[in-house]
């Protein structure tokens, strides 16, 4: 799958489901880039139709409605621009 790695210190596993024109992602984005993590993040708008359909069962485990962002951190998954509950998981 197209993720796209973002560097940063390990603070784990943490990904990121994405639409590039999502203004809450971007905002989810640049939050864990002022954090300094490292990251994975998928774009799910910018990969074809192929891609998606192999993505979409996985996406929707997390989160049923497929709604974006939907960022993981370990085993919590965080559905929404949610700042405070993104620092609580990663413990900043």
């Amino acid at each position: 799958m197209a993720f796209t790695h973002v560097e940063g210190k390990d603070a784990g596993r943490i990904v990121v489901y994405a639409l590039s024109t999502c203004p809450w992602c971007r905002k989810t984005k640049a939050l864990l880039d002022e954090l300094g993590v490292a990251y994975d993040v998928l774009d799910v708008d910018l990969i074809d139709d192929v891609e998606e359909n192999k993505i979409t069962p996985e996406l929707l485990k997390y989160n049923p409605h497929y709604s974006f962002p939907t960022v993981l951190i370990g085993e919590k998954v965080i559905i929404g621009f949610k700042e405070d509950e993104i620092r609580e998981a990663l413990g900043k």
